[in-house]
């Protein structure tokens, strides 16, 4: 992926909370392309492989790549969350559901502390190869299997049969499942709370104005 100027997000912790989430229904949007047709937006999947895989960014600009046109895709998402379009009830269920599944995951120390682990591996493998490998794809895939998968709370993934058991599909899935609960947990962190999704909409969407 071409490297993209830095655009200073407005500094607000709405507006960042509105990113974090934008990247959470860009990976519940994806899991819905994916499973139905297949194929992926390159951009806005790269963005996300890449977020998932940098744990130590140098500002939270640089988690998404610097520009907020790289969550463009889950943005327009968030558009339909404030009430603004009409939404897709498949990708809304899956977003809510990687926020449920957060904070299932944020309550487990053991399991935070294993995918903390996992992605030290991936990063290694992934600084060999390359972020978006099929191998490191895989390895993200088998981090989330072998973690947030063990919960009891799982996602099921709605698409063509067919499409769904093809080579790599399944690690696809999962890899860009994992990198919704990354920008869940960023969400979080920066005050993100499921209350304030009904409560703060106004704000929510002053802040989408401001990200153009």
């Amino acid at each position: 992926m071409t490297a993209t100027p830095i655009h200073r997000t407005p500094d607000s912790p709405t507006a960042r909370q509105a990113l974090a989430l934008a990247g959470v229904f860009q990976a519940a949007s994806l899991v819905d392309e994916l499973a139905r047709t297949g194929q992926v937006d390159q951009r806005a999947w790269e963005t996300l492989i890449r977020a998932t895989l940098d744990t130590n960014p140098e500002s939270f600009e640089a988690i998404y790549g610097g520009h907020p046109n790289n969550l463009r895709r889950g943005l327009e998402v968030l558009e339909s969350v404030v009430g603004r379009k009409q939404a897709n009830p498949v990708v809304l269920r899956y977003g809510f559901s990687l926020l449920l599944l957060m904070n299932k995951l944020r309550q487990d120390d053991d399991m935070m502390a294993g995918l903390g682990q996992h992605l030290t591996r991936i990063q290694g493998q992934a600084e060999h190869f390359d972020a978006t490998h099929e191998n490191v794809i895989a390895s993200l895939g088998g981090a989330y299997q072998d973690t947030i998968s063990t919960l009891k709370t799982r996602i099921v993934v709605q698409g063509d049969p067919s499409l769904l058991q093809s080579r790599m599909m399944p690690e696809r899935v999962r890899a860009i499942l994992l990198a919704g609960i990354r920008f869940a947990l960023l969400w979080h962190q920066q005050g993100g709370r499921r209350w304030k999704l009904v409560f703060q909409r106004g704000a929510l969407k002053k802040a989408l104005d401001q990200l153009g």
